[in-house]
């Protein structure tokens, strides 16, 4: 940030009264600019045995196969913004929603929510999707996977399905993982 969103000021990098890290605070009107990390939503839906991808229309990793997913919205719960972004990118509704798998991303400032669903009905494609597309494990096309984290996910998915638990998970991925997909944060806006 540059300048007050409130009284349009220069602002200053200072660390706040009361505070322990550097804010951009306005120096004429006071008010201090919080930055928190971004929420990202998500559906991975389930016919059968098979699971609902996305192929990228945009970047980063335009082409490649996704789990229908995207920032949350503000005044939206995680549950809403999941069947939200899945109706938006694979023009598809879902049922029986469950919570599935949870990553905190703190070297980008953010957090991956995804929910466990049955597809219930057809699906299509929408602006950010070239495509969309049900596979069975075997078919997967691994290899172009848009991120590591949807690989984690149907990794995960497709062991929890053998033993038909499927516990919730929280990790913390490597910084690495987004210097693997050439991801710079700064200037992409979706998962």
């Amino acid at each position: 940030m540059k300048y007050c969103s409130d009284c349009g000021a220069k602002l200053v990098e200072q660390i706040p009264a009361n505070d322990d890290r550097l804010r951009y605070v306005c120096p004429q009107c006071e008010i201090i600019h919080y930055q928190n990390p971004k929420v990202v939503v998500g559906c991975l839906p389930v016919a059968g045995d098979k699971v609902l991808l996305c192929r990228r229309a945009i970047a980063p990793r335009m082409g490649y196969w996704t789990i229908p997913a995207g920032f949350m919205e503000n005044g939206e719960t995680m549950l809403a913004g999941a069947l939200r972004e899945t109706r938006e990118e694979a023009a598809a509704e879902v049922c029986d929603e469950v919570l599935y798998r949870l990553f905190d991303i703190p070297h980008i400032n953010q957090v991956y929510v995804f929910y466990r669903a049955n597809l219930n009905g057809g699906f299509g494609i929408g602006p950010e999707s070239l495509e969309s597309a049900l596979f069975s494990e075997a078919d997967i096309p691994w290899s172009e996977l848009a991120f590591p984290i949807v690989t984690d996910v149907l990794t995960e998915f497709f062991a929890d399905r053998k033993t038909g638990e499927y516990p919730v998970r929280v990790s913390t991925p490597s910084p690495l993982w987004a210097k693997h997909v050439g991801w710079e944060p700064d200037t992409d806006k979706t998962l």
